[in-house]
């Protein structure tokens, strides 16, 4: 049977659980949508809610300008369709159901329950699989500011597997390769928002960083390094 409290009904919220189980089930290869055994057509189904929901979204973030009443209804409209679909295929049970469901497809989908649900707030077993999400915003003389966030997170926090993140920078010069080149400066934070102070001499370089998931107590269940992240220092 469903699990009402699975999937959100606040629109804001909805909109952060659409687009990041969207991006998941895409994940991957095979795609996580292939491995948890959901069909092509359900999957079609999922994305095009967030085809419709997009443009809608949009108008709503504007309070000033384009939100209007009949643009909330029809989110919450969408939000019914996305919720009558569930219930119809039971597309979030199928996934709760699956021999090769993990703990990150749990977290992602909101599913909560038996064994995992209690794996989840004990001991940390499985390696992390998910990226670090960073927004890197420089403040000028040469400060800048890393924000961190879970794939469906609406605030930076640390990922439940995790105790910190880790990530490698470099000042100007050319771009790292990867995250293995030798040099590369490397710091820890058990914050997921981070001021880092680079000396008003960087200013106008760039600034190369990678980011992952660290747990200090088992780092063999650390996360992957991020893709390559540039920014101008100011």
């Amino acid at each position: 049977m469903t699990v009402a409290t699975r999937m959100p009904r606040a629109i804001d919220v909805f909109n952060s659980y659409l687009m990041n189980t969207n991006a998941y089930l895409l994940m991957g290869s095979p795609s996580n949508a292939e491995r948890l055994g959901l069909l092509p057509t359900e999957v079609d189904r999922w994305s095009y809610l967030q085809v419709q929901w997009t443009p809608l979204y949009s108008k709503y973030s504007d309070k000033k300008n384009s939100r209007t009443t009949a643009i909330k209804d029809q989110l919450l409209e969408l939000i019914g369709i996305a919720t009558d679909f569930d219930q119809s295929v039971h597309f979030l049970d199928r996934i709760a159901a699956s021999p090769n469901v993990t703990i990150v497809d749990m977290e992602t989908f909101n599913i909560k329950k038996g064994v995992l649900q209690k794996t989840t707030r004990t001991v940390p077993v499985t390696p992390i699989t998910e990226g670090v999400v960073a927004a890197i915003q420089p403040l000028g003389g040469g400060t800048v500011v890393l924000k961190c966030y879970t794939i469906k997170g609406q605030r930076a926090s640390i990922h439940s597997g995790a105790d910190s993140v880790q990530f490698l920078y470099q000042v100007g010069g050319t771009a790292p390769a990867s995250a293995e080149v030798p040099g590369l400066i490397k710091e820890l934070s058990t914050k997921a928002v981070i001021t880092l102070s680079l000396g008003s001499g960087s200013s106008a370089k760039n600034l190369y960083i990678y980011f992952r998931w660290y747990n200090t107590k088992h780092p063999e269940l650390s996360g992957p390094w991020s893709a390559l992240q540039t920014s101008l220092i100011l």
